[in-house]
């Protein structure tokens, strides 16, 4: 008991501190556009480079902020009947919902866009823009790295549902 607690409080430790970097990001990304309008409108210039830092800085937030989102309970949930459950039905719905759903989707994830991350990793792949960020095999590497890391903090999820269920058994 003792060891799965601790390993759920390090995947916790880990999205939490990946979590509050990532939301650095949001503010980056408002002052990032800011310059970009002004660069625009008044000064009458733009910048490629900029306008993908923009949408790289946005798949970073939103790939890799989905297990903060989890942890968080900040994901959608259709909760008309979750909300009148006791916590421990709460916890069965939350450990089977990521046993049966989430867990399968994101090893499904991960081993469907290995080959399209590979492919680009391979011919490191560069924007199409003139100008343009040269990393985009980075940007699409996203993908995999975002369910890694929802099923890591899905793990943590189902592994503190269990240890709930376990203790109200004793």
């Amino acid at each position: 008991m003792t060891v799965l607690r601790n390993l759920v409080q390090y995947i916790d430790a880990f999205t939490d501190r990946s979590g509050r970097v990532l939301a650095w990001l949001a503010l980056g990304m408002a002052a990032l556009t800011a310059l970009i309008v002004v660069m625009r409108y008044g000064l009458n210039t733009g910048s490629i480079l900029a306008q993908e830092l923009v949408t790289y800085m946005h798949g970073c937030l939103f790939m890799l902020g989905a297990a903060y989102a989890l942890k968080q309970g900040a994901h959608v949930r259709v909760d008309i009947f979750y909300r009148n459950f006791t916590p421990r039905g709460r916890a069965w719905v939350n450990s089977l919902g990521s046993i049966v759903f989430l867990m399968p989707l994101c090893l499904f994830i991960v081993f469907s866009s290995l080959d399209y991350v590979l492919e680009s990793w391979a011919m490191l792949e560069t924007s199409p823009e003139p100008g343009g960020i040269p990393a985009v095999f980075l940007l699409k590497s996203l993908i995999p790295l975002m369910a890694l890391n929802l099923l890591l903090q899905g793990l943590a999820e189902t592994l503190r549902n269990a240890l709930l269920l376990s203790l109200e058994q004793n």
